[in-house]
């Protein structure tokens, strides 16, 4: 596990675990999005992650706790791999759905809600969990149709706990602890 973050203990943190996508990826990504996504706001290169879970509002100080039920999901997860399934849009972003080819990320994602309930710092959602990169933001959908980008069959660098913090620009993001796939 590495901490490149640093934060105090009495602050409240909006945190989120998430898995990391490889340096290629994010290449073809914002390719992609420079071409095909023209209305709205394309989320930057340093931001675009799958989000395992959202727990909000945390004390700063349940950060190692959380770090550590990650590093524990993560840790006996097996091969994970993504590709491209489909664009799709809401109220205010569009993402890019994906394919879980083997399950596990999915099978990951629970084992983390379980051991986050467990410890009371989140409440599962009531909707599935869907893999997905959220590429696009938006006041009103641009009903958008763009080509698939072509990604082919890829798998997540590792994953990591981050804070996102609102700010009149748009949420910034930063990666507070990392942890390694699959022991």
């Amino acid at each position: 596990m590495s901490s490149p973050g640093s934060v105090e203990g009495d602050a409240r943190l909006r945190l989120f675990c998430a898995l990391r996508l490889p340096e290629e990826i994010l290449d073809r990504l914002v390719a992609w999005q420079a071409v095909h996504l023209s209305e709205g706001r394309a989320v930057p290169r340093e931001h675009l992650h799958l989000t395992l879970a959202f727990l909000g509002s945390t004390p700063a100080a349940e950060l190692p706790t959380v770090a550590a039920a990650l590093e524990s999901a993560a840790g006996t997860a097996g091969p994970i791999v993504f590709s491209e399934q489909r664009y799709r849009e809401t109220r205010s972003v569009g993402m890019l759905v994906l394919e879980d080819g083997t399950g596990e990320a999915r099978r990951l994602a629970l084992r983390l809600f379980d051991e986050l309930e467990t410890l009371g710092v989140y409440t599962r959602e009531k909707r599935s969990w869907l893999p997905h990169v959220t590429v696009l933001r938006f006041r009103t959908p641009p009903h958008l149709d763009p080509p698939l980008p072509e990604l082919g069959s890829f798998s997540p660098s590792d994953a990591a706990v981050y804070s996102s913090v609102l700010r009149p620009s748009g949420a910034q993001y930063e990666t507070l602890e990392t942890v390694a796939l699959g022991g």
